[in-house]
Protein backbone atom coordinates (compact mmCIF):
# COMPACT_ATOMS: atom_id res chain seq x y z
CA UNK A 1 0.00 0.00 0.00
CA UNK A 2 2.77 2.40 0.87
CA UNK A 3 4.53 1.70 -2.44
CA UNK A 4 1.32 2.24 -4.33
CA UNK A 5 0.76 5.60 -2.64
CA UNK A 6 4.29 6.69 -3.31
CA UNK A 7 3.91 5.74 -6.94
CA UNK A 8 0.68 7.70 -7.21
CA UNK A 9 2.25 10.75 -5.55
CA UNK A 10 5.18 10.60 -7.99
CA UNK A 11 2.89 10.41 -10.95
CA UNK A 12 0.87 13.31 -9.59
CA UNK A 13 4.05 15.38 -9.22
CA UNK A 14 5.13 14.52 -12.72
CA UNK A 15 1.74 15.47 -14.09
CA UNK A 16 1.87 18.73 -12.13
CA UNK A 17 5.32 19.60 -13.43
CA UNK A 18 4.28 18.77 -16.98
CA UNK A 19 1.29 21.10 -16.65
CA UNK A 20 3.46 23.87 -15.22
CA UNK A 21 6.04 23.53 -17.99
CA UNK A 22 3.29 23.40 -20.62
CA UNK A 23 1.70 26.59 -19.28
CA UNK A 24 5.08 28.32 -19.23
CA UNK A 25 5.82 27.21 -22.78
CA UNK A 26 2.41 28.34 -23.99
CA UNK A 27 2.79 31.68 -22.22
CA UNK A 28 6.27 32.14 -23.65
CA UNK A 29 5.03 31.28 -27.13
CA UNK A 30 2.18 33.77 -26.81
CA UNK A 31 4.63 36.42 -25.58
CA UNK A 32 6.95 35.78 -28.54
CA UNK A 33 4.04 35.92 -30.97
CA UNK A 34 2.94 39.26 -29.52
CA UNK A 35 6.48 40.63 -29.70
CA UNK A 36 6.86 39.47 -33.32
CA UNK A 37 3.49 40.93 -34.28
CA UNK A 38 4.50 44.53 -33.70
CA UNK A 39 7.32 46.78 -34.77
CA UNK A 40 8.18 50.41 -35.49
CA UNK A 41 9.31 52.36 -38.54
CA UNK A 42 11.75 55.19 -37.80
CA UNK A 43 11.66 58.78 -39.01
CA UNK A 44 12.64 59.13 -42.67
CA UNK A 45 11.98 55.45 -43.35
CA UNK A 46 9.32 53.30 -44.97
CA UNK A 47 8.49 49.65 -44.36
CA UNK A 48 8.26 47.09 -47.18
CA UNK A 49 5.75 44.44 -46.14
CA UNK A 50 6.60 40.91 -47.34
CA UNK A 51 4.33 37.87 -47.10
CA UNK A 52 6.31 34.65 -47.48
CA UNK A 53 8.90 36.73 -49.35
CA UNK A 54 6.44 38.38 -51.78
CA UNK A 55 6.23 42.18 -51.79
CA UNK A 56 2.81 43.50 -50.78
CA UNK A 57 1.09 46.62 -52.11
CA UNK A 58 0.99 48.27 -48.72
CA UNK A 59 3.86 50.58 -47.73
CA UNK A 60 4.23 51.03 -43.98
CA UNK A 61 4.69 54.59 -42.75
CA UNK A 62 6.52 55.91 -39.72
CA UNK A 63 5.43 54.63 -36.30
CA UNK A 64 3.96 51.37 -34.99
CA UNK A 65 2.83 48.58 -37.33
CA UNK A 66 1.29 45.11 -37.02
CA UNK A 67 2.18 41.98 -38.99
CA UNK A 68 1.37 38.30 -38.92
CA UNK A 69 4.29 36.47 -37.27
CA UNK A 70 6.18 33.87 -39.31
CA UNK A 71 4.05 34.71 -42.38
CA UNK A 72 4.93 38.35 -42.83
CA UNK A 73 8.17 40.30 -42.49
CA UNK A 74 9.13 43.97 -42.89
CA UNK A 75 12.16 45.47 -44.65
CA UNK A 76 13.03 49.07 -43.84
CA UNK A 77 14.16 51.45 -46.57
CA UNK A 78 15.60 54.96 -46.14
CA UNK A 79 13.69 57.71 -47.98
CA UNK A 80 15.74 60.66 -46.68
CA UNK A 81 17.87 62.68 -49.10
CA UNK A 82 21.11 60.87 -49.84
CA UNK A 83 24.27 61.78 -51.75
CA UNK A 84 25.92 59.70 -54.45
CA UNK A 85 29.24 60.47 -56.19
CA UNK A 86 30.03 58.80 -59.50
CA UNK A 87 33.11 58.69 -61.74
CA UNK A 88 32.54 58.54 -65.48
CA UNK A 89 35.07 58.22 -68.30
CA UNK A 90 33.82 59.74 -71.56
CA UNK A 91 34.88 61.51 -74.77
CA UNK A 92 34.07 64.95 -76.10
CA UNK A 93 32.86 65.73 -79.61
CA UNK A 94 36.45 66.42 -80.67
CA UNK A 95 37.54 63.08 -79.15
CA UNK A 96 39.22 64.47 -76.05
CA UNK A 97 39.33 62.08 -73.08
CA UNK A 98 37.29 63.32 -70.12
CA UNK A 99 37.39 61.93 -66.60
CA UNK A 100 34.27 63.41 -64.99
CA UNK A 101 33.20 63.31 -61.37
CA UNK A 102 29.58 64.19 -60.62
CA UNK A 103 27.46 64.19 -57.48
CA UNK A 104 23.71 64.01 -57.01
CA UNK A 105 21.33 64.29 -54.10
CA UNK A 106 18.29 62.01 -54.34
CA UNK A 107 15.58 60.30 -52.33
CA UNK A 108 13.33 57.29 -52.81
CA UNK A 109 9.71 57.99 -53.75
CA UNK A 110 7.90 57.27 -50.47
CA UNK A 111 4.74 55.75 -51.98
CA UNK A 112 6.74 53.69 -54.50
CA UNK A 113 9.30 52.23 -52.09
CA UNK A 114 7.75 48.75 -52.41
CA UNK A 115 8.02 48.92 -56.22
CA UNK A 116 11.69 49.87 -55.98
CA UNK A 117 12.33 46.93 -53.66
CA UNK A 118 10.38 44.57 -55.89
CA UNK A 119 11.93 45.66 -59.20
CA UNK A 120 15.50 46.49 -58.18
CA UNK A 121 16.20 45.46 -54.61
CA UNK A 122 18.31 46.90 -51.86
CA UNK A 123 21.44 47.61 -53.96
CA UNK A 124 19.70 50.17 -56.19
CA UNK A 125 22.67 52.59 -56.01
CA UNK A 126 25.02 50.16 -57.77
CA UNK A 127 22.42 48.69 -60.08
CA UNK A 128 20.60 51.86 -61.18
CA UNK A 129 22.10 55.17 -60.05
CA UNK A 130 25.78 54.71 -60.97
CA UNK A 131 25.14 53.14 -64.42
CA UNK A 132 22.52 55.79 -65.25
CA UNK A 133 24.83 58.67 -64.35
CA UNK A 134 27.69 57.18 -66.37
CA UNK A 135 25.45 56.81 -69.44
CA UNK A 136 24.16 60.37 -69.06
CA UNK A 137 27.66 61.85 -68.78
CA UNK A 138 28.80 59.99 -71.90
CA UNK A 139 25.72 61.02 -73.88
CA UNK A 140 25.96 64.72 -73.01
CA UNK A 141 29.73 65.22 -73.26
CA UNK A 142 29.69 63.69 -76.74
CA UNK A 143 27.56 66.66 -77.88
CA UNK A 144 30.20 69.28 -76.97
CA UNK A 145 33.83 69.94 -77.74
CA UNK A 146 36.27 70.01 -74.85
CA UNK A 147 36.44 73.80 -75.04
CA UNK A 148 32.64 74.06 -74.97
CA UNK A 149 32.46 71.77 -71.94
CA UNK A 150 34.62 74.29 -70.10
CA UNK A 151 32.95 77.46 -71.36
CA UNK A 152 29.34 76.18 -71.26
CA UNK A 153 29.50 74.22 -68.03
CA UNK A 154 26.14 75.49 -66.63
CA UNK A 155 24.36 74.39 -69.81
CA UNK A 156 26.09 70.99 -69.73
CA UNK A 157 25.09 70.54 -66.08
CA UNK A 158 21.45 71.37 -66.80
CA UNK A 159 21.28 68.88 -69.68
CA UNK A 160 22.81 66.13 -67.55
CA UNK A 161 20.49 66.90 -64.65
CA UNK A 162 17.34 66.76 -66.80
CA UNK A 163 18.31 63.53 -68.53
CA UNK A 164 19.37 61.80 -65.30
CA UNK A 165 16.24 62.94 -63.48
CA UNK A 166 13.97 61.59 -66.21
CA UNK A 167 15.68 58.20 -66.25
CA UNK A 168 15.92 57.76 -62.48
CA UNK A 169 12.29 58.73 -61.97
CA UNK A 170 11.28 55.64 -63.95
CA UNK A 171 12.94 53.60 -61.19
CA UNK A 172 11.11 55.55 -58.44
CA UNK A 173 14.19 57.60 -57.54
CA UNK A 174 13.67 61.37 -57.26
CA UNK A 175 16.64 63.66 -57.94
CA UNK A 176 16.96 66.70 -55.67
CA UNK A 177 20.17 68.24 -57.01
CA UNK A 178 22.97 67.57 -59.48
CA UNK A 179 26.47 69.03 -59.73
CA UNK A 180 29.59 68.53 -61.81
CA UNK A 181 32.44 68.29 -59.33
CA UNK A 182 35.24 68.08 -61.88
CA UNK A 183 36.18 67.68 -65.53
CA UNK A 184 39.69 66.25 -65.96
CA UNK A 185 41.30 66.26 -69.41
CA UNK A 186 44.52 64.70 -70.67
CA UNK A 187 47.82 66.37 -69.69
CA UNK A 188 48.51 67.35 -73.31
CA UNK A 189 45.14 69.07 -73.67
CA UNK A 190 45.46 70.90 -70.36
CA UNK A 191 48.90 72.18 -71.43
CA UNK A 192 47.42 73.33 -74.74
CA UNK A 193 44.63 75.15 -72.90
CA UNK A 194 47.14 76.81 -70.61
CA UNK A 195 49.26 77.93 -73.58
CA UNK A 196 46.17 79.27 -75.33
CA UNK A 197 45.13 81.22 -72.24
CA UNK A 198 48.62 82.74 -71.97
CA UNK A 199 48.52 83.70 -75.67
CA UNK A 200 45.08 85.26 -75.22
CA UNK A 201 46.27 87.25 -72.22
CA UNK A 202 49.33 88.46 -74.17
CA UNK A 203 47.12 89.45 -77.09
CA UNK A 204 44.80 91.38 -74.78
CA UNK A 205 47.78 93.10 -73.18
CA UNK A 206 49.23 94.03 -76.59
CA UNK A 207 45.83 95.29 -77.73
CA UNK A 208 45.56 97.49 -74.65
CA UNK A 209 49.06 98.90 -75.25
CA UNK A 210 48.20 99.60 -78.88
CA UNK A 211 44.97 101.27 -77.86
CA UNK A 212 46.83 103.42 -75.35
CA UNK A 213 49.38 104.45 -77.99
CA UNK A 214 46.57 105.25 -80.40
CA UNK A 215 44.85 107.43 -77.82
CA UNK A 216 48.10 109.23 -76.96
CA UNK A 217 48.79 109.82 -80.68
CA UNK A 218 45.30 111.20 -81.18
CA UNK A 219 45.77 113.46 -78.18
CA UNK A 220 49.15 114.69 -79.55
CA UNK A 221 47.57 115.37 -82.96
CA UNK A 222 44.71 117.21 -81.35
CA UNK A 223 47.13 119.24 -79.26
CA UNK A 224 49.25 120.09 -82.33
CA UNK A 225 46.18 121.08 -84.28
CA UNK A 226 45.11 123.27 -81.40
CA UNK A 227 48.48 125.02 -81.27
CA UNK A 228 48.56 125.46 -85.03
CA UNK A 229 45.08 126.93 -84.98
CA UNK A 230 46.08 129.28 -82.17
CA UNK A 231 49.14 130.45 -84.12
CA UNK A 232 47.04 130.95 -87.24
CA UNK A 233 44.49 133.04 -85.37
CA UNK A 234 47.23 135.09 -83.72
CA UNK A 235 49.02 135.68 -87.01
CA UNK A 236 45.83 136.79 -88.66
CA UNK A 237 45.10 139.12 -85.76
CA UNK A 238 48.55 140.69 -86.02
CA UNK A 239 48.17 141.24 -89.72
CA UNK A 240 44.88 142.98 -89.23
CA UNK A 241 45.98 144.96 -86.13
CA UNK A 242 49.69 146.02 -86.16
CA UNK A 243 49.12 148.06 -83.01
CA UNK A 244 48.90 144.82 -81.03
CA UNK A 245 52.71 144.49 -81.20
CA UNK A 246 53.16 147.94 -79.72
CA UNK A 247 50.64 147.13 -76.99
CA UNK A 248 52.46 143.96 -76.03
CA UNK A 249 55.80 145.80 -75.97
CA UNK A 250 54.34 148.42 -73.65
CA UNK A 251 52.96 145.71 -71.41
CA UNK A 252 56.48 144.29 -71.02
CA UNK A 253 58.26 147.74 -70.70
CA UNK A 254 59.54 148.49 -67.21
CA UNK A 255 59.17 152.26 -67.63
CA UNK A 256 62.89 153.09 -67.79
CA UNK A 257 63.87 155.22 -70.72
CA UNK A 258 67.16 154.56 -72.45
CA UNK A 259 70.03 156.97 -71.59
CA UNK A 260 70.86 157.57 -75.24
CA UNK A 261 68.14 157.82 -77.80
CA UNK A 262 67.90 158.81 -81.37
CA UNK A 263 65.37 161.48 -80.54
CA UNK A 264 62.39 159.15 -80.22
CA UNK A 265 60.92 157.27 -77.30
CA UNK A 266 60.87 153.53 -78.00
CA UNK A 267 57.50 151.82 -78.55
CA UNK A 268 55.61 155.15 -78.62
CA UNK A 269 54.13 156.36 -81.83
CA UNK A 270 53.53 160.06 -81.36
CA UNK A 271 51.03 160.11 -84.17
Amino acid sequence: MKYTRRNENGELMQILWVKIISHIAIGLFIFIVIILSFGTIGAGERGILLRFGAVQDKVLGEGLYFKIPFAQSVKRIDIKTQKQETQALSYSQDLQTIDAKVALNYHISADKANKLWQEIGEDYADRIINPTIQEVVKAITAQFTAQQLIEERPKVKELMKNMASERLQKSHIIMDDFSIMNFDFSDEYEKAIEAKQVAQQDAIKAERILEKMKIEAEQAIAEAKGKAEAIRIESEALRNNPQVLELRALEKWNGVLPQVTGGAIPFINIK
